[in-house]
């Protein structure tokens, strides 16, 4: 018998919320993952998104996802963009 739960799909850090990012997720994972969106969104300014990418070693796409809260982001991504960007990002 198959495992319902197993199978199911994770919602994205903004599916868990009413408006992403304005408004706060009703789950503590998907709160960190807005927390996170909005502290590097602060952090890239006025640069573009592919410069921030590049210097970080990571792919532009994910940056973006991790923007618009279609993707969680991951441990590598998180270090890369606070190594690059010289400034802590996730949220405490």
């Amino acid at each position: 018998m198959r495992d319902p739960v197993a199978n199911r799909r994770r919602e994205t850090p903004a599916e868990l919320t009413e408006s992403w990012p304005d408004v706060p997720s009703r789950d503590a994972a998907g709160e960190k993952a807005r927390q996170f969106a909005l502290n590097l969104r602060t952090a890239i300014g006025d640069r573009s998104v592919r410069s921030v990418a590049r210097d970080a070693g990571i792919d532009e796409g994910t940056i973006r996802n991790v923007l618009s809260g279609a993707a969680w982001p991951d441990l590598r991504t998180i270090t890369r963009l606070e190594s690059s960007l010289g400034r802590r990002l996730y949220p405490q």
